[in-house]
């Protein structure tokens, strides 16, 4: 279980996230959406540990950054580190002491090469194996099928149902609706600086028509005859 009380979240005199208060539990998928930035990324980086903010998060597992695998939209990796040091690294960080990837590179990743030459996609692929690698409970997936090819997706798709059966808690934030009707026990609109009210499989549909209903139309006649 984890459960938040009172967050806010401020950049200077800018208010992010304001006064939230919800609660996560064991073996749920939770879907986060909203519009860019409306603040689902600073509310990952909260939960994760990476930002200082006002309130309380609690968890039954403590301190819960030390139980949790955040994959981010975009992974970082030093320039002259390999796939296979990035692992065993991610790995060491949480005492854990196996070293036979070539065995666990469920995306088939070239493992000797430099992790910075690898392709978007393909590093949000090493990103998420050395999260699973470090046996977490909690697992933070920032548009995690964003830039990775089809097969791939399925992959990804089948181990967040994989980790739910597990008795992980997952959250997910993406763009693409049809991936988070496919995975979630629960959908959170961010907007507004605050979670609306929990949106359940029943009205994931009319949460998703809601949410293009506010796309305002778009006429490219306006660029016609640009001044040269």
């Amino acid at each position: 279980m984890i459960r938040i009380e009172n967050l806010y979240k401020l950049y200077g005199s800018k208010l992010v996230l304001e006064n939230i208060n919800c609660s996560f539990e064991k073996g749920r998928v939770y879907g986060i959406v909203g519009a860019n930035g409306a603040g689902k990324t600073t509310f990952f980086n909260c939960l994760a540990g990476l930002e200082d903010y006002r309130g309380n998060i609690e968890a039954d597992l403590q301190p819960l950054k030390n139980h949790l695998g955040f994959l981010p939209t975009q992974p970082y990796f030093p320039s002259r580190i390999t796939g296979w040091e990035y692992l065993k690294l991610m790995c060491l960080a949480r005492k854990i002491k196996t070293e036979d990837f070539e065995a666990k590179n469920i995306f088939g990743l070239p493992l000797q090469q430099y992790a910075s030459t690898y392709s978007t996609g393909m590093q949000k692929k090493l990103a998420l194996t050395a999260i699973l690698l470090q046996g977490n409970e909690v697992f933070i997936l920032d548009e995690p099928f964003n830039g990775v090819d089809i097969q791939s997706n399925m992959i990804i798709m089948d181990i967040i149902l994989q980790l739910k059966a597990a008795g992980k808690t997952i959250f997910i934030a993406s763009h693409i609706f049809s991936t988070l009707r496919e995975s979630c026990d629960e959908i959170l609109l961010l907007k507004d600086k605050n979670f609306k009210p929990k949106v359940l499989p029943e009205d994931f549909v009319k949460l998703d028509k809601e949410m293009q209903g506010e796309i305002p139309p778009v006429d490219i006649k306006i660029f016609a005859n640009p001044t040269r």
